[in-house]
């Protein structure tokens, strides 16, 4: 099994986070977590800098995805080599191919936020994402019963917790739950593909969307 954090912020490359990239360490083992996944605003870690943190990290799975500032939305993509094709920006059909060329995993980064027609986007592009963050930091109870029904009329998409972290206390609040290990980013983006993983959070945490039965 493994706990997954896999929508974070740091300091490193996020202007808007509080989250000192060791202090992520620290906080993602007092949640209990397994792993984390960070997902800095239109910039990927670089493989040598992620791996300088990892070798820190003492067990704790530490990878690095993006979160995609697209015109019709946020997306959290996990498995790109490159940003080359997927600027600020950029149209969400260009994203998807971009997506689906380099093998990668797509979820959707807290639907409905701030007027987001996201049936309409579904109406266009059809059931195409690996996941929907169904709770998250940024998820209020709205947006997560929108979100459900959309999952209910779609069954094909998998559902995700996750924090969208940008301060320390936050780390962990709501994560993903896999039932096998995951240790490198092609486990993460096969375990997301399957749609086997569970939103969960971590009792105690201050939860915006409310607890997961």
């Amino acid at each position: 099994m493994a706990r997954i954090d896999h929508h974070i912020h740091t300091t490193r490359h996020s202007p808007d986070s509080f989250i000192d990239p060791e202090d992520l360490i620290d906080r993602a083992r007092e949640a209990g977590l397994d792993g984390v996944v960070i997902t800095e605003h239109d910039a990927l870690w670089d493989p040598d800098e992620l791996a300088d943190l990892a070798s820190r990290a003492e067990g704790l799975t530490v990878l690095s995805g993006v979160e995609v500032s697209a015109r019709e939305g946020h997306f959290l993509v996990y498995g790109l080599t490159d940003l080359d094709d997927c600027r600020p920006g950029v149209r969400l059909k260009a994203l998807l191919e971009v997506v689906e060329a380099q093998g990668a995993a797509i979820v959707a980064a807290h639907p409905y936020r701030w007027g987001q027609d996201f049936d309409a986007i579904v109406e266009t592009h059809g059931a195409v994402f690996d996941a929907l963050e169904v709770v998250s930091n940024n998820v209020t109870p709205e947006m997560r019963a929108q979100t459900e029904a959309m999952l209910r009329r779609c069954p094909g998409m998998g559902s995700t917790g996750s924090s969208d972290a940008h301060d320390p206390m936050t780390i962990g609040c709501y994560f993903t739950e896999f039932s096998g290990p995951i240790r490198t980013m092609a486990e993460f983006v096969r375990a997301l593909k399957s749609r086997s993983g569970k939103p969960r959070h971590r009792p105690g945490a201050v939860l915006i969307g409310g607890p997961i039965a």
